[in-house]
């Protein structure tokens, strides 16, 4: 986590940096903790907004997850990255790992860098 962590920091430096405990409002634990790095505007289907981060890291029982929010295309990241990424699972926004040396950083970086490049010009 702590070398993901530095190596997040030197893709993306100055970034804004998000500590979240995991839990809501109310005190109840509704996600493991999480770091997210940048910053964007959510715009929800009611019209809402809130801003958020635009790549998170969490680690949990299964390992690793790197989260890229704000992609339309919820099929991109595996169709795009997934078959050069490594031993990792990809959904629409999240790439799970059990540990780095499972994956190609490199790939891993390219994602990152399209997913705050996608969600800036939003």
């Amino acid at each position: 986590m702590e070398t993901l962590h530095k190596h997040i920091l030197q893709t993306l430096p100055g970034c804004k940096l998000w500590f979240l405990d995991g839990k809501n409002e109310e005190g109840k634990v509704v996600s493991n903790p999480n770091i997210g790095y940048g910053f964007y505007t959510m715009k929800y289907t009611n019209g809402t907004t809130r801003e958020f981060y635009q790549i998170g890291l969490s680690a949990n029982t299964t390992g690793i997850s790197v989260y890229i929010l704000g992609i339309e295309d919820k099929t991109y990241l595996a169709q795009t990255y997934g078959k050069t990424l490594g031993k990792a699972s990809v959904t629409g926004y999240c790439i799970k790992f059990k540990a780095l040396k499972d994956i190609n950083l490199d790939v891993l970086e390219a994602a990152i860098r399209y997913g705050v490049e996608v969600t800036s010009e939003n």
